[in-house]
């Protein structure tokens, strides 16, 4: 498309800040999910026809085996969904509407014109890597089909005995075939489940019951705009604008969350949350069986009103849960809350931050939240450009904001500058009153933008403790490890018991080569040692998690790592579970089926599944 006036450009930008807006806060009457009917559109076109440049240079390149399906596959059923609707939503009050009115034909027809006018521009200039489907879901990134329980795994050497409960992790596994760009973080939310008991194993994966899915699921093809693979440029603007339109005649309905769940897991009161940064949480249940059933979308009991970040923290002492939410499009562009032991939410405190920030994650400590507010930005009017709403801006300095936990406005936050810092995860942090300094243990990344835009420079993750001191409001970094035992970590945990006290192990994803996770490191944060354990030839995980023996335990590391391993040269998955304290393998247990490399994962103890909501 060619480049417009500038007040064109200024009404576009508009219209594409109005598209985004609708995704989160549409104002007009939709039918539901079971009377969605679109036009004619065919996304008949295989990928090979439709990605011009054949020469991948990344570390993605193993191809994939599975084709994903153009139609709703026919999976094993899932356990049926609750998909919870506000009462008398537009989806209620047309829930008896099977079909599609006149006009609403006509619309979807005339759209679904407009968009395979879309597509055929879009075919006809190469993607960027970090777009490209053939590089973000090839190879094991490739998604897989639902599986329904299977007992009795194979399982070679002991499952300790205090290992009783269920390993989850999730991830990004897109329902169907892109038509377009697609980021391996675009995906479905799918979460994969060990359930192990006294010995014996069982294992299930689904598909988070988005009501993004669900509509794209009955439609048998996607429709919603991917939030990285799709944004970018004037096509960008001009997919927000063509699902604004299909929401604005009750083609599609956005109004009950447009997220996909793919990112986090948390175990809090009674619900296993599955999170991305979109939207809410969605409440998923394990079944007695070992099953996983999504209950619905989750908001607290009418308490959560915005969306909420995939990482938020559970205070190992109080119980407490601690979450962040941010907006690109309005103000507040930051909010904190926090939700007492049984559930109740507290106020919203504002974070004054002069844009919208991605704010991936944060920390606490025993008494304080730290905010992170760094330098890779959303600026929607790049679009207008050709370029990615997802901005790296060298000009802003980037700084962390330390806010007691209990505050109720944030008058009282202290922000202390980190130049040139940008931590996708933070792992821990702790108060050191000696020196009245907040400890703050991340990976920092460059370039901070490497994940989501096409750069030549290598990317680079390195371990930091970031000492953030109160009283001077200056900031030091340093490397954990030395430069020459440097390599890229990302992925991990600490001993979740210590979370917000000093922590002396860290256990972190061996990112290499990037994106893949060759093993895990044991890292001493005190003395910079790294002991690395590594899966073996052509063979990747993802992010280890520490599993605590006991929470009385007088050493940190009493516990073992569980983690997804995926043979590339036999294509078969395991979980191995690794004694933390000598790195010796303990136990693996043989998978029914290919786990795709993922995200975040938890564990939920036997007696906490006996609690379940």
């Amino acid at each position: 498309m060619a480049s417009s006036t500038s007040s064109s450009s200024a009404a576009a930008a508009a219209a594409a800040a109005a598209a985004s807006r609708s995704c989160f806060k549409p104002k007009f009457p939709v039918l539901s999910s079971s009377s969605l009917e679109l036009g004619s559109f065919s996304s008949s076109l295989p990928l090979k026809r439709f990605f011009r440049n054949p020469h991948i240079s990344c570390s993605l390149q193993t191809p994939s085996i599975l084709h994903l399906p153009k139609q709703s596959p026919a999976y094993p059923p899932s356990p049926t969904p609750t998909i919870k609707h506000p009462k008398n939503s537009p989806s209620t009050e047309n829930s008896q509407s099977q079909q599609l009115n006149f006009l609403q034909r006509a619309a979807a027809m005339a759209l679904d014109v407009v968009e395979n006018a879309l597509v055929s521009h879009e075919r006809q200039h190469p993607l960027p890597k970090t777009a490209d489907p053939r590089v973000q879901i090839s190879g094991n990134f490739a998604p897989v089909p639902e599986q329904p329980v299977k007992y009795r795994l194979a399982v070679t050497g002991t499952i300790p005995e205090c290992i009783q409960g269920v390993y989850v992790r999730n991830g990004a596994n897109p329902l169907h075939e892109p038509v377009a760009g697609h980021h391996f973080f675009d995906g479905d939310g799918m979460v994969h489940a060990v359930q192990m008991k006294n010995g014996s194993a069982s294992y299930a994966c689904r598909f988070t019951e988005t009501n993004r899915l669900v509509q794209e699921r009955a439609l048998g093809r996607p429709v919603f705009p991917k939030a990285i693979g799709e944004l970018h440029g004037h096509s960008g603007i001009a997919r927000l604008l063509l699902f604004y339109a299909r929401g604005l005649f009750g083609l599609v309905d956005p109004s009950h969350g447009t997220g996909v769940a793919n990112a986090g897991l948390v175990y809090f009161n009674g619900q296993l949350l599955a999170m991305s940064e979109d939207d809410l949480p969605y409440h998923v249940r394990v079944t007695p069986s070992g099953d996983l059933k999504t209950v619905g979308r989750y908001d607290f009991d009418g308490q959560l009103k915005s969306t909420m970040i995939a990482h938020p923290k559970v205070d190992p002492e109080t119980g407490e849960f601690f979450a962040l939410s941010y907006d690109v499009i309005q103000k507040p562009y930051l909010k904190y809350f926090r939700f007492s032991p049984d559930g109740k939410k507290s106020h919203d405190v504002e974070i004054p931050v002069d844009g919208p920030t991605m704010t991936h994650d944060f920390a606490i400590t025993e008494n304080f939240v730290v905010i992170p507010d760094q330098q890779v930005v959303f600026k929607l009017p790049e679009m207008i450009h050709g370029g990615s709403p997802v901005v790296y801006d060298k000009n802003k300095m980037s700084r962390f904001g330390i806010l007691d936990k209990n505050a109720t406005d944030a008058s009282g936050i202290r922000w202390v500058e980190a130049p040139d810092c940008f931590c996708f995860h933070l792992w821990n942090a702790w108060e050191e009153p000696e020196t009245d300094e907040v400890v703050v243990i991340g990976s920092c990344m460059t370039p901070p933008d490497s994940i989501f835009n096409e750069c030549d420079e290598s990317l680079k993750s390195v371990l930091s403790e970031i000492r953030l001191n109160l009283k001077t409001g200056k900031s030091t970094r340093r490397p954990i490890i030395s430069e020459s035992e440097q390599v890229n970590l990302e992925a991990g945990m600490v001993n979740k018991n210590l979370l917000g006290r000093k922590t002396r192990f860290a256990y972190l994803a061996l990112a290499e080569p990037w994106p893949k996770v060759s093993g895990f490191a044991k890292v001493d944060l005190s003395a910079g040692e790294v002991k690395k354990y590594i899966y073996g030839d052509q063979r990747y995980g993802g992010e280890p998690l520490f599993f605590p023996r006991n929470p009385n335990s007088e050493n940190e590391d009493d516990g073992y790592i569980l983690a997804f391993v995926h043979d590339e040269k036999s294509w078969k998955s395991e979980l191995q579970i690794v004694n933390a304290m000598n790195l010796q393998l303990e136990a693996t247990v043989k998978l029914p089926s290919r786990v795709p490399y993922g995200f975040h994962g938890t564990f939920i103890s036997s007696k906490d599944l006996e609690k379940q909501a």
